[in-house]
């Protein structure tokens, strides 16, 4: 339920009966004591210190935050431990990038999948981290000391920049942990993270992608689902059992807490809750900023990433090299062009604009009371964002068109920027440095699809952007080549040192700073990206300071709203939380009911030999036509496959363990619905579900389908 209409919606509240309900909401793991009396109620069998304990083992110890060397607070995935030996399983497609990495022609694991039979089959992953939480802390008044009303907000960021830091290197004395500040509420509120931060994490084994990725873009973001989206991995340290970098000497980590596995029945109604590290949300998000968010950043976004998946398709399927090469990135693509377009469909069909204007209507009854900082919020919020919807507009053609789109452009401004400094110190400067870079990018490219799309792309941008805001290198190409962008490309590539790794490497065995001041690909790739940061600076510091606390108000308005009636959770922001709920069926429209769970029967009948979407291996076929289900079915003889809760996630908690009131396993989040996809926005309590993979169809795809015994016998099964 949103902030909507309040007054009446909690009276409402009041009278209802208890029941198994949606609760929208990612809690705070340290206060999740507030909400335990609901949890009870729902099904939760352990108490709030079977959660959060700083002094004992518990569950957060078993959840992981999958992440980056070099950025370890933005978590991209979540996984959860599920054995003594540091095992993790996570979801296929947040494993996909290591899988297609460790690919090649002879060796295509993202085609037949992939399995370590031991631990040496292991594979590294260098830059890959795995962080758990150790604590957490409100640390709102220690940074609220450092701030007052009539800062400027240059200033206010400055200090909390200060005090935040001071914060964390506080906590950081004398410890192996890392830790950051993380500002909620719109900066209302401040909480210390500590985590632990691994960083040898090994890929041990993932299905096929047939299986993995079953259904495609086309089942993505819906139900009913019948996709096997797991993936697994371990954690390793050094003897002392410490954070190390990869090395042979490395040991499994000895966790504080696992999960045990379930291969127990699963009904309609049971209580679950999902751990993880969600991403983004902006449940506060006003009427001004939703209209940004359909009109501009969704609808443009959509419209770019069609012309790029539509290249990509054909050229993935028209060579297995190319399929290798692009998968990660077209998967990376695909997901959020989709999300885009399926949202602003949601929005309008849940009028999600008219319900925040109604907040906004009440919200603005509430301020005629309270200090004028608060009456002052809409009108910020409003002229901020109208002043911005321009600068806007240029920057999703840039990054979408420009610099996302194909990858020479933004390869050759990065790389060409580091040449050109190289140079300007000494003429004779050794470009090797780069070398790792230069291999790096390139495993993964192809010359002819980079054409292709720059081409289309750049075509696309000229066509539709606002021509006070068109690059001059289009302009200049436009009338040059008189619309023929496939010629203008190809000779923008063939001038170009930056077109393929052999000319990259010719240039830097013999470099030349004058023919790189020349190069067209170098001063198109950088005037994108001048646009790109100079893009708001039409915009006033006075209407974007003047937005920031507008929003910051407003937010901190509807908390004091609610204060006493409702209990309200901060926006996803990549750190840990835990939402509740249950297990749960729904009916989308007039006329149909979707059940709580798939079975391997929907696969087979999925199956479309003509379509890489809805390919099925023939060896599950032949275990499931001999019936060969091992003690994983249901007690109706089924193989589950899927099921449905109706929690509140978001992009982050892809690989989340969905938890049972006992602590155990039942699955692993990995998709919203498309009914529903307003939620990150606009939790709508009777569509909101959450797609899990079942835990037994991940048991059986080890244990049978992949004879990893190894693995089973490492896991506590529960049945």
């Amino acid at each position: 339920m949103k902030i909507r209409t309040l007054i009446v919606t909690l009276a409402l509240a009041l009278m209802l009966p208890t029941a198994a309900r949606a609760d929208e909401g990612m809690w705070l793991l340290s206060l999740i004591g507030k909400n335990y009396s609901d949890m009870q109620k729902q099904g939760f069998k352990l108490t709030p210190e079977d959660i959060y304990s700083v002094n004992q083992s518990c569950l957060k110890d078993a959840i992981v935050g999958l992440g980056h060397d070099g950025r370890p607070f933005s978590h991209f995935c979540t996984g959860e431990i599920i054995s003594k030996q540091g095992l993790i399983s996570t979801n296929h497609h947040c494993g996909y990038g290591y899988l297609q990495s460790h690919s090649t022609v002879e060796h295509d694991y993202l085609r037949d999948g992939f399995w370590a039979y031991t631990l040496e089959q292991e594979l590294p992953n260098p830059g890959l981290t795995a962080s758990i939480l150790v604590r957490m802390e409100d640390v709102t008044d220690k940074v609220k000391e450092a701030l007052s009303d009539d800062m400027s907000e240059g200033d206010r960021e400055a200090a909390i920049k200060k005090v935040c830091g001071e914060i964390a290197e506080k906590a950081k004395e004398g410890t192996l942990y890392d830790a950051k500040v993380i500002p909620m509420f719109n900066g209302n509120q401040f909480f210390l993270f500590v985590h632990i931060i691994y960083k040898d994490v090994r890929l041990v084994g993932a299905p096929p992608s047939s299986m993995g990725k079953f259904g495609g873009d086309t089942d993505n973001w819906s139900w009913p689902r019948h996709t096997c989206d797991f993936s697994m991995f371990r954690i390793y340290t050094d003897k002392e059992g410490n954070p190390a970098p990869y090395s042979k000497e490395n040991i499994p980590l000895q966790p504080k807490h696992h999960l045990p596995v379930s291969a127990g029945e699963l009904r309609d109604g049971d209580f679950a809750m999902v751990m993880g590290f969600p991403g983004t949300t902006d449940h506060f998000l006003t009427s001004y900023g939703l209209e940004e968010t359909m009109n501009i950043s969704n609808k443009l976004r959509y419209e770019i990433r069609t012309v790029k998946i539509n290249i990509l398709r054909e050229e993935m399927a028209a060579s297995q090299q190319t399929r290798i090469k692009y998968a990660s990135k077209y998967a990376s693509c695909s997901n959020y062009w989709k999300y885009s377009n399926e949202q602003n469909k949601a929005l309008k069909a849940l009028n999600t604009l008219g319900l925040k204007k109604e907040v906004e209507k009440e919200y603005s009854e509430w301020a005629r009371f309270q200090a004028p900082k608060y009456g002052r919020a809409l009108g910020l919020i409003e002229k901020g964002y109208a002043d911005r919807a321009k600068s806007e507009e240029a920057l999703m053609y840039v990054m979408e068109g420009l610099l996302m789109g194909s990858e020479a452009p933004l390869m050759a401004a990065s790389l060409g920027n580091r040449f050109k400094r190289d140079l300007e110190q000494d003429k004779e400067a050794n470009l090797s440095r780069h070398d790792s870079y230069v291999a790096s990018f390139f495993k993964d490219y192809d010359e002819q699809v980079d054409r292709r799309l720059t081409a289309a792309l750049f075509g696309y941008v000229y066509a539709h952007i606002n021509p006070d805001i068109c690059p001059e290198f289009l302009k200049t190409a436009q009338k040059k080549y008189k619309g023929d962008w496939e010629k203008y490309t190809n000779d923008l590539y063939s001038k170009s040192i930056f077109a393929n790794e052999e000319s990259v490497n010719r240039f830097m065995n013999k470099p030349n700073l004058k023919q790189l001041l020349k190069d067209p690909m170098w001063a198109a790739g950088n005037e994108a990206l001048d646009l790109y940061f100079s893009a708001d600076e039409e915009v006033s510091q006075e209407s974007k300071d003047g937005l920031q606390r507008g929003i910051r108000d407003f937010t901190d308005g509807v908390l004091q709203m609610n204060e006493g009636k409702k209990l309200m959770s901060p926006d996803a922001n990549s750190t840990i939380r835990l939402t509740y709920g249950n297990v749960m069926s729904y009916e989308p429209k007039d006329g149909v009911t979707y059940h709580h769970y798939t079975t391997m029967k929907g696969v087979i009948e999925k199956e479309d030999p003509t379509s890489s979407e809805f390919a099925v291996p023939e060896r599950l076929k032949k275990l499931y036509e001999a019936k060969e289900f091992g003690s994983y079915t249901n007690k109706k003889g089924e193989m589950p496959t899927c099921f449905i809760t109706n929690n509140d996630i978001t992009g982050g908690n892809s690989g989340s363990p969905v938890i049972n009131g006992n602590g155990v396993l039942i699955g692993l989040a990995f998709d919203g619905n498309s009914e529903a996809m307003s939620g990150d926005i606009d939790f709508e309590e009777n569509l909101q579900r959450c797609i899990c993979l079942d835990s037994r169809y991940m048991l059986w795809v080890i244990d049978i389908y992949a004879g990893a015994k190894n693995l089973i016998e490492e896991m506590d099964i529960v049945r």
